[in-house]
């Protein structure tokens, strides 16, 4: 069965009492973000009947006492409250207002009683969060902003978080990565109630591909969230950072860190919500790409500067996470950046990647202080090189998304 007709029959499963399915209930909250909440609101609020997209009823409900503010200062008077969404086959929560606040109460007790009448609930970038509060993503599949998935993981460590998908389906319960995934996942409800088609009409009307490929990997920073840095894992991750260009493994890390490569692997991941070993691999491809952007080092001279054992080992890596070839990436990436910004971001680069050989003179003094830097970066929660605006190449096979066996 394919992912598309899976989550398709997991779907079609019966809704109680005034539940429809083509009723689409946007929940939310004052201080969420504009753009996420518009998402929702511009693909299951217009009609676009005449474009053959078929229609769906949009209910905007307050998730608490109005007026709720959004960015920019700016009011919204929602016209439906929390009862309305006893209606909805779909409720669909596109932002909450912070990480470390709870949700309402009565929002959360209003999603669990819909998912349990049989709604499907979806959760876009931080609305994950939401849905985790009110225990919908236990023993579940799930997935946020790459840059939020780390906590989400730790505070609630029953959710199985993959912070490498652009959007996860996991039947009744969806949840996306940052802003634009809300649109990849909202095509993608589309495209599971009403076929490739409907979706595709839809993505011409938005000028957006009806299907992203790629996931979130190409966008991961080096930072990592502010709670490791009391945790006794942050000296061995900043020094993991600044020795990326020496072969290392996990048990090395593991050893640093005085523990068993067991014990190291869950404590590691329920800091990052990351793997280890699939952490280390991501950090070596994220500084090839640099050294790709920034220098003039050959791809086997990159590899070995980025820790691979072999200009194999890179390449098959890098073409897993971002579907294209060191050398194409190179090329695709001078294609389109002004030789200046590339020539005055090598000199940074250059500063803080050493050679292969022990460091010496005033490069020496430099990866001093940037070992130094990165220690309090790792506590504060701002660990990153230059480039981030950069990874631009993606998968050309398979879309972003994960959907039910």
């Amino acid at each position: 069965m394919s992912q598309d007709s899976a989550a398709a029959t997991e779907a079609a499963r019966k809704l109680t009492g005034r539940r429809r399915r083509e009723v689409v209930a946007v929940l939310l909250f004052s201080g969420g973000p504009i753009f996420e909440s518009s998402i929702p609101l511009s693909v299951f609020g217009i009609d676009r009947q005449d474009a053959g997209v078929p229609r769906y009823r949009l209910l905007v409900c307050g998730g608490e006492e109005g007026p709720l503010r959004t960015t920019g200062g700016l009011e919204l008077t929602a016209p439906y409250g929390l009862e309305a969404i006893s209606r909805a086959g779909t409720v669909v929560v596109p932002a909450w207002r912070s990480i470390t606040s709870p949700p309402p109460a009565e929002a959360l007790d209003a999603l669990r009683r819909a998912h349990e009448e049989g709604a499907r609930i979806v959760g876009l970038c931080t609305g994950a969060f939401v849905l985790a509060a009110a225990g919908l993503l236990d023993g579940r599949p799930a997935t946020t902003h790459w840059m939020y998935a780390p906590t989400l993981a730790k505070r609630y460590p029953s959710v199985h978080v993959d912070p490498r998908e652009l959007f996860v389906d996991d039947g009744d319960v969806l949840t996306s990565a940052g802003t634009a995934a809300g649109i990849d996942l909202c095509l993608h409800i589309v495209r599971t109630d009403h076929g490739t088609e409907a979706a595709g009409a839809l993505a011409r009307r938005l000028v957006v591909p009806p299907r992203r490929s790629g996931g979130q990997e190409r966008y991961l920073d080096r930072s990592l969230p502010e709670e490791i840095g009391s945790d006794p894992l942050a000296e061995v991750v900043a020094w993991a950072l600044e020795h990326l260009h020496e072969q290392f493994d996990v048990e090395t890390l593991a050893a640093r860190a005085y523990m068993s490569r067991r014990t190291f692997d869950r404590r590691f991941r329920s800091l990052t919500g990351s793997a280890p070993l699939q952490w280390l691999i991501t950090q070596r491809v994220l500084q090839a790409q640099r050294l790709l952007e920034t220098s003039d080092y050959s791809v086997d001279e990159v590899a070995g500067r980025c820790g691979f054992r072999s200009p194999v080992a890179l390449r098959g890596h890098f073409r897993r996470q971002l579907g294209s070839s060191p050398a194409a990436y190179r090329a695709a990436y001078r294609a389109r950046r002004p030789q200046g910004v590339a020539e005055s971001a090598a000199t940074v680069v250059e500063t803080m990647v050493p050679s292969q050989g022990p460091p010496s003179g005033r490069r020496g003094s430099t990866l001093s202080s940037a070992a130094v830097a990165v220690a309090a970066s790792v506590g504060s929660g701002e660990l990153s090189l230059p480039g981030p605006d950069a990874y631009v190449p993606g998968r050309p096979a398979l879309p972003g998304q994960r959907s039910a066996p």
